[in-house]
C-alpha cells in the first residue's frame, strides 16, 4: 500500500479550477475572434489619446482585456487580506467584487458613450414594448444582454440578499431604468428604451441563474465575518 500517494483535490477546490479554466478559455477565444479590430485601436490606445480608444467600442473592450490582469491582481490581494483575517469565504467575495466592477463598468461607459447629436437633438424615449427588438439586430440583443450580466453573475455570490431570481430581475431592470433616464436627461443622441430594459433585466437573470451553484445563502454569512481571536486564558 503506498501511503505517500497524494489525496484527491476537494470538490470545492476543484469546481474552482474548472470555473477558472473555462473562464480563461472563452476570453482567450473571444480576444482571438475580435483581435484584428481590437488591434486598430491599440496605437491610439498606447499612446494614452482619448479620441480613437476611450470614444470608441474597439477601444474600450481593448483596454478592457488589458485590465484584467490588473483585476486578477486586486482579487487576489483581497482574497489574502480576507483570509488573513480568517473569513473563510475569501476566494468567493473578492472574485464577486472585483467581476461585478470590471464586468459593468466598461459596457456602462459604451452605453453612456454620447453620439454625434449630443446636447443638439431632442431626447428620444421609446415606451412601447417590443417595438424596438426588432430593429436591434443580433449584436444589439447580444450587447444588451451583456451589459449587466456580469452584475447578475456575481451579486449573488457576494450578496445573500440577492440570491434570488425575483431580485436579480428588479437589479437589473432598476440599474438600466437609471441608465436610460441618464440617457434622457443628458441629452447623448439615444434612444431611451424599454426595450433596453427588458432585455437588459433578461441578460442580469440569465448570468445569475448561470452561478445559480455559488450563490451566496444567509446560512453562510457569519463565516464572511473575521473570526474572533481566542481569549487569553489565566
Amino acid at each position: 500500500m503506498n501511503h505517500d500517494a497524494s489525496l484527491p483535490a476537494p470538490p470545492g477546490r476543484t469546481r474552482r479550477i474548472v470555473f477558472l479554466g473555462l473562464a480563461i478559455v472563452a476570453l482567450a477565444s473571444g480576444a482571438f475572434v475580435v483581435r484584428g479590430p481590437l488591434m486598430m485601436s491599440a496605437p491610439r490606445c498606447m499612446a494614452g489619446r482619448w479620441h480613437g480608444c476611450f470614444d470608441t467600442f474597439n477601444g474600450v473592450v481593448l483596454m478592457t482585456l488589458v485590465a484584467l490582469p490588473l483585476a486578477a491582481l486586486v482579487a487576489w490581494a483581497l482574497t489574502l487580506r480576507r483570509r488573513a483575517a480568517g473569513v473563510t469565504s475569501a476566494w468567493r467575495m473578492s472574485l464577486a467584487e472585483v467581476g461585478m466592477v470590471h464586468g459593468t463598468v466598461p459596457f456602462l461607459w459604451l452605453t453612456m458613450m454620447p453620439g454625434a447629436g449630443a446636447g443638439i437633438v431632442p431626447a428620444r424615449v421609446s415606451l412601447v414594448p417590443l417595438r424596438d427588438l426588432v430593429t436591434m439586430g443580433t449584436l444589439g440583443i447580444v450587447g444588451n444582454l451583456l451589459v449587466f450580466a456580469s452584475l447578475g453573475f456575481f451579486a449573488p455570490m457576494r450578496f445573500a440578499a440577492l440570491a434570488s431570481v425575483p431580485r436579480n430581475l428588479a437589479l437589473g431592470a432598476g440599474c438600466s431604468v437609471l441608465v436610460e433616464t441618464a440617457q434622457y436627461v443628458l441629452r447623448l443622441d439615444r434612444v431611451s428604451s424599454v426595450d433596453d430594459v427588458l432585455v437588459n433585466a433578461a441578460g442580469a437573470v440569465l448570468a445569475a441563474l448561470a452561478s445559480r451553484h455559488w450563490w451566496r445563502t444567509a446560512a453562510q454569512a457569519p463565516s464572511d465575518q473575521p473570526r474572533p481571536a481566542p481569549a487569553p486564558t489565566g
